[in-house]
């Protein structure tokens, strides 16, 4: 058995890759190694994506002293932080009980070291702590590829109103600037039993291609094969993405549905998602703030030419 479900091996077959996906697959733990336990005691972040009430899917951003993760034991990762009020997973992770788990999808990555790690599973509730304790299913690291390097510090929050997220059913002018300058975003998707997995997408700068104030697209790269993400949105096409702009501390949160396309026009490898907004939330500032320019990733493939009508 290789753990994939139909659509990550549907993908893998069609991209032709399936012998490969096959043997990456081997790098798929249930626990937490000791290397793993101590890169992420050591974080200052997490991004975490599930499913609110509503079914619709979210990518939030949870930060904390280093410290803040620490695993309690080999299938348990305490996590001693909670998303800000306002943030669609707020109620949701701060809901959690034993009866009725959440499933989550969590990366930690370190940009300044071009390092990032994947823990899969459910959120369950933290008798003992301020947060939440996430069951893993799955713990495995992700290659450097397309990780912009650059040291990252939390970003002050300025004033209750200045921090209040506008909520809205499509891209501003702003969000759509946002999005067609950035080299980084991450995207929470799930199978069709409900299992979630976030993960991580980089590119040189115009990476992101926005065709209008509800549709955006962004190239497929070679990666690992196992096409965590595709093969989710293969089975279901709920997606959510968490866009930060490292330059003001702002992030960008939105929900809807995503495709696969596929042909020669579909970024360097012949695949493209495409990706409709339904739900967008927007804060001004409390998340991270870029230490000077980037160096960007040598594995970035050329980036397209914006589209901003």
């Amino acid at each position: 058995m290789s753990g994939y479900h139909r659509g990550e091996l549907a993908i893998q077959r069609r991209a032709g890759l399936a012998e490969r996906a096959a043997h990456t697959a081997r790098a798929v733990r249930t626990e937490i190694p000791a290397v793993a336990a101590d890169f992420l005691a050591a974080q200052p972040l997490l991004v975490v994506g599930a499913a609110d009430a509503g079914g619709d899917l979210w990518c939030s951003l949870l930060t904390g002293t280093p410290g803040f993760l620490r695993a309690r034991d080999a299938r348990t990762l305490d996590v001693a932080a909670l998303p800000r009020g306002g943030d669609p997973l707020a109620e949701v992770l701060a809901g959690v009980s034993d009866r009725e788990p959440v499933p989550v999808g969590a990366l930690a990555i370190e940009p300044a070291r071009r390092r990032r790690m994947r823990v899969n599973g459910t959120a369950h509730q933290d008798p003992e702590g301020p947060g939440w304790r996430l069951r893993t299913e799955q713990v495995y690291a992700n290659c450097p590829k397309y990780i912009q390097k650059r040291t990252l510090v939390p970003a002050p929050s300025t004033t209750a109103t200045a921090d209040t997220p506008r909520i809205g059913g499509h891209l501003t002018d702003a969000d759509r600037e946002l999005l067609a300058r950035s080299d980084t975003f991450f995207v929470t998707t799930a199978d069709d039993t409900g299992a979630v997995d976030t993960n991580h997408r980089g590119g040189g700068p115009g990476f992101v291609s926005v065709h209008s104030p509800t549709v955006l697209s962004w190239p497929d790269y070679a990666g690992n094969a196992m096409f965590g993400t595709l093969g989710n949105l293969h089975v279901n096409p709920r997606a959510g993405l968490l866009v930060p702009d490292w330059e003001s501390g702002g992030l960008l949160q939105l929900t809807g549905t995503a495709r696969v396309l596929w042909g020669a026009g579909a970024g360097p490898e012949g695949r493209s998602v495409e990706f409709t907004v339904e739900r967008v939330l927007a804060i001004p500032s409390g998340g991270l703030l870029a230490q000077g320019p980037p160096e960007y990733s040598r594995a970035n493939p050329p980036a397209p030419a914006a589209s901003m009508p």
